[in-house]
């Protein structure tokens, strides 16, 4: 059994990655291969980076904040993970950067997907996460979901208009297929 954790990359209110984790926990759930956790990073509210040394450096999980040791703690059980990140300016947002940088050897060997969102589909965002993970010694896997201008899959109350994330089932499946593929290749 594969331990797959999803990872929400946004904090602010009101964000879309909420809406997209019921589908994305159903879907990986059809595999009877994935135990899924959802890690949100409101719940680990880690200070920006601010060690003297690199967290390549640490030995054993000891970080020297009990928050960042709670995230590596989380990291560590995963046999694979699914970063969700909406697109800010080109980019991808900054308190996901500051997880991927507050801890090291427990992203190493490991495989990663991304789900992204915004005008383009998140897709400059993901760009920008594949250089950073590659760095982190993980493997991206090639497929990946971009939701188009999640604005228009909403009604006016801010739920899903029914069928929005239709288009995006035969995407999943296909990045799911290839990120369990590739975490039980690299678990063995």
């Amino acid at each position: 059994m594969l331990n797959l954790k999803i990872i929400l990359g946004s904090t602010r209110q009101a964000r879309f990655s909420e809406k997209l984790v019921p589908w994305l926990k159903e879907t990986a759930a059809k595999n009877a291969d994935l135990n899924v956790e959802v890690l949100d990073l409101r719940d680990f509210p880690m200070p920006f980076y601010d060690q003297p040394g690199s967290p390549a450096q640490v030995a054993n999980g000891e970080y020297p904040d009990a928050t960042v040791k709670q995230w590596a703690a989380k990291i560590k059980e995963a046999d694979a993970f699914v970063m969700v990140s909406p697109e800010y300016n080109h980019g991808y947002t900054a308190v996901l950067k500051n997880a991927l940088d507050s801890i090291y050897a427990e992203w190493n060997g490991k495989p990663v997907a991304f789900v992204s969102y915004g005008g383009v589909g998140g897709a400059r965002s993901v760009e920008q996460l594949r250089q950073v993970v590659v760095e982190l010694q993980m493997l991206p896997v090639r497929a990946a979901v971009h939701v188009q201008a999640p604005w228009n899959l909403m009604d006016e109350k801010g739920d899903l208009k029914p069928g929005s994330l239709d288009s995006y089932a035969k995407p999943l499946d296909g990045l799911l297929t290839q990120l369990t593929i590739v975490a039980n290749k690299l678990k063995a």
